[in-house]
């Protein structure tokens, strides 16, 4: 497997280069060995792919300049940004894996990445998968036995729980997608305080400031919050409100979709939550279940 690896760092392939030297006791970088080694941690595909034949970083760079000037539009045009935004996933993958820029400089330079549409099609480049697709018809086909189960629960954490089926107005699908949603962080014990957040819509930007990746549910003020039917639900992260307009569902699904974009780490306070977004239901690297994930799926 070493001679394999060698070959394709001899050929330029960038995911192999990306940690050359780095496995090694005398590293090139005089780091000490296994040192921030870069690799695909949650299924990627296409995790660093090489720039597309006959192009460079400088041809790519003037796409991507394109692309902001498309966004600046008050009409983009959905076929040329996704055209464009296909083109440049090579120069996009390795800002984010190889340098890691903050969330608010990849806004400026990737301002089409924070649009729903782009997010779903990022996620497809990078896994492989139909986000939006597959989420919701592995969340409804699951929805009635997780239901269930939420409503079997005793105890403290039965409480709570009982607490999100009264509030529940309705059966239908939307409203049970916010409940198992809302119930799932309970089910797993996550801290969900620490990630659904919630403020009125007419509070200033230092509300979220603090916040490194959560959800936002707006109300009014004069509305008695709902944490399943918010006024309206936005999207933080690194302390930037990067989306919003949307529901509790569609948030969560756009939020993971962003954590493959940007390359960034589940929350820790959601870790469970995202592990069986992930591996139960899109399916990736459903083989390595464990502890309280392999235990609700079995219970599934």
């Amino acid at each position: 497997m070493g001679n394999y690896r060698s070959k394709m760092r001899a050929l330029g392939h960038e995911d192999v280069k990306l940690n050359s030297g780095k496995r090694v006791r005398h590293s090139v970088g005089g780091e000490p060995p296994n040192k921030s080694i870069k690799k695909p941690k949650k299924g990627e595909v296409n995790f660093l792919p090489n720039f597309p034949d006959g192009h460079d970083a400088t041809s790519l760079e003037k796409a991507r300049q394109l692309l902001v000037d498309e966004m600046k539009k008050k009409n983009p045009d959905a076929v040329f940004i996704n055209q464009k935004m296909d083109f440049t996933l090579s120069l996009r993958r390795k800002e984010v894996v190889m340098d890691k820029p903050p969330v608010s400089q990849m806004i400026q330079r990737w301002p089409a990445l924070f649009v729903e549409n782009q997010v779903s099609q990022e996620f497809s480049r990078v896994v492989g998968k139909n986000l939006k697709q597959e989420f919701y018809e592995s969340l409804d086909r699951l929805c009635p036995k997780l239901v269930e189960i939420i409503r079997s629960k005793r105890g403290l954490k039965g409480q709570l729980l009982d607490g999100l089926l009264r509030q529940t107005k309705t059966s239908d699908t939307a409203d049970i997608r916010c409940l198992v949603l809302r119930g799932l962080p309970i089910l797993f014990d996550d801290n969900s305080a620490d990630f659904f957040k919630t403020c009125f819509v007419t509070d200033d930007e230092d509300v979220y400031r603090h916040i490194g990746i959560g959800i936002l549910c707006f109300t009014e003020e004069d509305v008695a919050p709902h944490p399943l039917t918010p006024s309206s639900v936005g999207i933080v992260l690194e302390g930037t409100l990067v989306m919003d307009n949307l529901d509790i569902p569609n948030a969560m699904c756009l939020l993971f979709g962003l954590t493959y974009a940007l390359h960034l780490n589940y929350p820790k306070c959601m870790t469970n939550t995202f592990r069986f977004i992930q591996q139960v239901l899109l399916s990736i690297e459903k083989t390595e279940l464990k502890g309280k994930v392999l235990t609700l799926t079995n219970q599934l």
